[in-house]
């Protein structure tokens, strides 16, 4: 799809270095519309709160032909604007003041509008129980006709993009880079999620992804969702600052618990110390947000050999059991469980972790 002419003119502005949002949208609300910006003499510019000599030379400066041939490529490589005066633009995110002025995307632009839209975030290196968390709970409300956000990082992100891809509904990532800066596996990443989702970025297709880039990218993903649930994180990490903008823009969020021993998990008990809401499963998370009665498509792959093991599937279906607890769930004695969980590891439907915990594998 061809770039409108405004959205041309929203990406000439964002090209101007020293406009951001804000900055952006009071230029264009001085001037009437995004395109009466270079109608304007360089001496009503300067008489517009927060604008000064250097930003109307940058502003002047700035080429409409070097935003066509910007737009041209774009579109010769799949990648669509969408400003925000366009009617794909997100709803959620253009209620927070600074919103991007102009999103790159791949995929599917309805998924950015999707009705049910969760945040999923925690650690880059999280811990093995935190991924399978994330990507469990992931493609459960997948299942159930929520759509997942997240950043494409490794570990949680990861996790989450990828149990989102094993339901029905889309997935959204959020780059702090450039869309054509990526690595080959980031690439394949994108293309995979593209065909089920979107993904989108507010940086130029070359920009680099920098350190200062991803407190910026997290806003989005705050901005997009109606809750963030923080499955891992420590107390400094970037994962505490979306889930401060999450709570800035009026958002529900929401913290998984962990181990006191380990500090990967500080930051979601000051989550849940600031009154963020403990989350111990997937069915609770969607109960808390009223999403419960979403469409349920849950793979039923693996057929159940007996009693046993149907009663362990279904007390494992909501969330990671201890194996006393299991044991109590299935009205079962551990002596009695046991020769069920082995033959069900052997093939992959469920999982044992560390201390004696079980959790559904892949085949379930």
């Amino acid at each position: 799809m061809l770039a409108s002419d405004t959205a041309v003119a929203y990406l000439r502005l964002i090209m101007a270095r020293g406009v951001g949002p804000r900055i952006g949208r009071q230029l264009i609300s001085a001037c009437g519309s995004v395109q009466g910006i270079w109608s304007n003499a360089p001496s009503q510019l300067r008489g517009i709160d927060g604008v000064g000599p250097k930003l109307v030379e940058v502003l002047q400066s700035t080429s409409e032909k070097s935003a066509q041939a910007i737009a041209h490529h774009c579109h010769q490589n799949s990648i669509q604007l969408l400003c925000m005066e366009d009617d794909g633009y997100p709803d959620q995110l253009k209620a927070c003041d600074d919103a991007p002025l102009l999103l790159f995307a791949r995929g599917d632009l309805t998924a950015l509008n999707s009705r049910r839209m969760l945040a999923i975030i925690g650690a880059r290196k999280a811990s093995r129980e935190s991924r399978l968390i994330a990507r469990r709970w992931s493609s459960y409300c997948s299942k159930r006709g929520v759509t997942i956000v997240s950043g494409m990082a490794y570990g949680v992100d990861a996790a989450a993009h990828g149990g989102a891809l094993e339901g029905d509904s889309p997935t959204v990532a959020v780059l702090g880079c450039g869309l054509e800066t990526i690595s080959e596996p980031q690439q394949r990443q994108v293309e995979a999620i593209a065909a089920q989702g979107c993904v989108i970025s507010e940086y130029l297709p070359d920009v680099t992804g920098r350190a200062e880039h991803f407190p910026q990218r997290n806003r989005i993903i705050a901005g997009l969702s109606e809750a963030t649930l923080v499955v891992e994180a420590g107390l400094k990490s970037g994962s505490m600052i979306t889930a401060g903008q999450a709570l800035a823009y009026g958002r529900e969020v929401l913290a998984v618990p962990g181990s006191v021993l380990n500090d990967a998990h500080a930051g979601c008990h000051q989550l849940i110390r600031d009154g963020a809401m403990l989350v111990e499963s997937a069915d609770d998370l969607l109960r808390h947000l009223g999403w419960s009665q979403q469409s349920e498509k849950v793979d039923q792959s693996y057929l159940p050999a007996n009693d046993h093991e149907a009663k362990i599937l279904t007390a494992l279906s909501l969330e990671i059991m201890h194996l006393d607890r299991l044991a109590d769930a299935c009205g079962l004695t551990v002596t009695e469980l046991s020769p069920s969980l082995l033959a069900l590891e052997l093939q992959g439907v469920i999982e044992r972790l560390p201390g004696s915990r079980y959790s559904l594998g892949g085949k379930s």
